[in-house]
């Protein structure tokens, strides 16, 4: 169903920009269990040579004209406002995003996504902020399902859930190939949040989990890595997650969210660079089909 006629303000740092965003789906059920299944015996070739066997990525399709059809960002959905807002949106992100300076000290292709509290659109603003970016010459997007208790990519995307994040944190004879979701956006990969599990907190946290997001974050020179991540107020995971950053996108409801809920979610961000924030403000505007403005401090 085609997203309804909306005016959006939308903000990063001193850049804010109107989108029309439509309503958020609720928060999805609870991730199920998944088996983790043993991996093929390598090649005796391959374990003589003390290689180690990979599988090729699997490959998914994108249902696009769905996507299209339910106001989410797409190559060949014209040129509408949520498309140019998008594009505002990612350009300072894309900046920053191979900066030698500044993140902390962390790699500035490691985006994570957030909010203060569940329904805000976050994966909303994820999948078509990778969209997106998908769109560059320049760059190719990783997405990752990082909201492993409730997570969302896949079930918005209408895929099954896979193998993903939590199995290469818990499993490792596991190498990101396994698991990692090709598409038919050529420059768009996926990796799922995977199976559920209690520890999450204290993987997300691990020294496992750092040298997964260095190494996805420097495989490919190119590549933007996006992290859909849990509501900051809602679990310890999204701190766990932020650790790792080298920029954070804080997604914010209009008319919604409190004034305590976004200063609690930033205090939980003190001492992190590069805190952005996207304010999500929607109002119908009858007899308008795409409505945008943009608004520089």
């Amino acid at each position: 169903m085609p997203a309804p006629a909306t005016d959006t303000d939308i903000g990063i740092l001193d850049t804010t920009a109107a989108a029309a965003a439509p309503a958020v789906p609720p928060p999805a059920p609870a991730a199920p269990t998944l088996p983790v299944p043993e991996r093929a015996p390598q090649a005796s070739a391959a374990a003589s040579a003390g290689a180690t066997m990979r599988h090729a990525p699997r490959k998914v399709e994108l249902d696009l004209a769905k996507m299209r059809d339910e106001g989410m960002v797409t190559a060949a959905g014209g040129r509408t406002s949520l498309l140019e807002d998008f594009r505002i949106i990612k350009r300072p992100l894309l900046k920053r995003a191979f900066d030698a300076e500044g993140n902390n000290g962390k790699p500035g292709n490691l985006i994570m996504m957030t909010s203060s509290l569940p329904g805000e659109g976050k994966t909303y603003c994820a999948i078509n902020l990778a969209m997106s970016i998908a769109m560059e010459l320049d760059h190719t997007v990783l997405l990752v399902d990082a909201d492993v208790a409730r997570p969302s990519v896949l079930r918005t995307l209408g895929l099954p859930a896979q193998r993903g994040l939590m199995d290469l944190l818990i499993d490792d004879k596991l190498d990101v190939s396994d698991v990692l979701l090709r598409t038919n956006v050529d420059t768009l990969s996926i990796l799922a949040a995977g199976t559920s599990t209690p520890r999450a907190t204290e993987l997300l946290a691990s020294s496992t989990m750092a040298s997964l997001v260095n190494e996805i974050a420097h495989r490919y020179p190119d590549r933007i890595v996006i992290f859909d991540s849990p509501p900051l107020l809602l679990t310890s995971e999204a701190r766990a997650l932020a650790s790792h950053m080298g920029q954070i996108v804080v997604v914010v409801e209009a008319q919604t969210t409190t004034q305590h809920a976004v200063k609690e979610a930033l205090h939980q961000l003190d001492g992190y660079d590069n805190v952005n924030l996207i304010y999500n403000k929607t109002r119908d505007i009858p007899g308008i089909e795409e409505t945008y403005d943009y608004h520089y401090g």
